[in-house]
């Protein structure tokens, strides 16, 4: 995005209703500091309890890393811009705005892929897992998620900052976003929308390949097992991780493959919400709650945390 004659962008945000403004601001605010304090507890409960030091939870731990970075990268901003009424936000943060939210946006598809093959592995080859799945290849996987999302989203970043914008600053969103951008940008933007939309396509594909793949052997595994309480336990140990795929993919292929919502502004900032706000809040529940170790992990901390405060 070239400083052109704009050094500034001014992000309408949702409505200008003062009494819808607060409501939403009470919505951000809590699902804000749900999903910092579910994910953080993901996190120490990790490191804390050894049951939890498996591939699985490796993996569990770096995408809720991902979550609280995804979300911190543009809701407190729009929270500031409601209690302050302060919609200004300078050319370098809405550039820094857009890199982060992309690059843990993407990254995190790479990691869903990454844990649906652990999970393969883990119901597929289970004598082999401990080898296969070692520290090693877990954190080369890792490396490699945030490696791809990076040079996923260099191309079209990198067309973005040679955007001119001369004639409006006005950005009809929360936050700093790809096509709100291009809409108000007079440069020739076409090429920069293919690009765009070529990598958001690839990365989908790429990635829900992997995950389909992986969950048909798994699938068509589970169902040799010849005992009913074996099903269920192998169903259990994937079914946290099914759900967040479906959310995750369920609402960014609405963006990309639909090409009214690209057009209707505000079922874009509507469901773009969604992802920012409402999915990193979910997404730790969801595996704590369907998970017994995590559960377990959690009760004894409680526990231990109890007996050093009576002592």
């Amino acid at each position: 995005m070239r400083n052109g004659t704009v050094t500034t962008f001014i992000l309408l945000g949702l409505t200008d209703d003062p009494q819808l403004q607060v409501l939403i601001f009470i919505f951000l605010l809590l699902t804000y500091t749900l999903s910092v304090t579910g994910n953080l507890t993901i996190i120490t409960l990790t490191f804390m309890d050894s049951h939890l030091k498996t591939p699985m939870y490796f993996f569990l731990k770096n995408f809720s890393f991902l979550e609280i970075s995804f979300t911190s990268a543009c809701i407190p901003r729009y929270l500031y811009s409601i209690a302050t009424g302060d919609k200004v936000i300078t050319y370098k943060a809405c550039v820094i705005q857009v890199f982060f939210t992309d690059l843990c946006g993407v990254t995190e598809f790479f990691l869903l892929a990454a844990m649906s093959y652990d999970r393969y592995v883990a119901i597929c080859k289970p004598l082999h897992y401990v080898i296969i799945m070692s520290s090693r290849v877990c954190r080369i996987l890792i490396i490699c998620c945030w490696m791809a999302g990076l040079c996923i989203i260099i191309p079209p970043l990198s067309l973005g900052l040679n955007l001119i914008f001369c004639d409006s600053n006005i950005i009809d969103h929360f936050g700093c976003d790809a096509f709100p951008l291009v809409k108000i940008s007079c440069s020739d933007t076409w090429f920069m929308e293919q690009t765009v939309i070529i990598c958001a396509v690839l990365t989908l594909n790429m990635t829900l390949t992997c995950v389909v793949l992986s969950y048909a052997y798994i699938i068509k595994t589970i169902f040799r097992f010849p005992s009913v309480q074996q099903r269920k336990k192998a169903f259990s140990t994937c079914s946290s991780h099914m759900i967040v795929v479906s959310i995750t993919y369920g609402t960014c292929i609405f963006i990309y493959m639909n090409p009214a919502a690209k057009e209707e502004v505000t079922i874009n900032k509507v469901v773009s919400l969604l992802i920012s706000s409402i999915s990193p809040t979910l997404n730790p529940f969801i595996y704590t709650l369907r998970n017994n170790q995590v559960k377990k992990a959690f009760k004894d901390s409680i526990k231990r945390i109890a007996l050093l405060s009576t002592k």
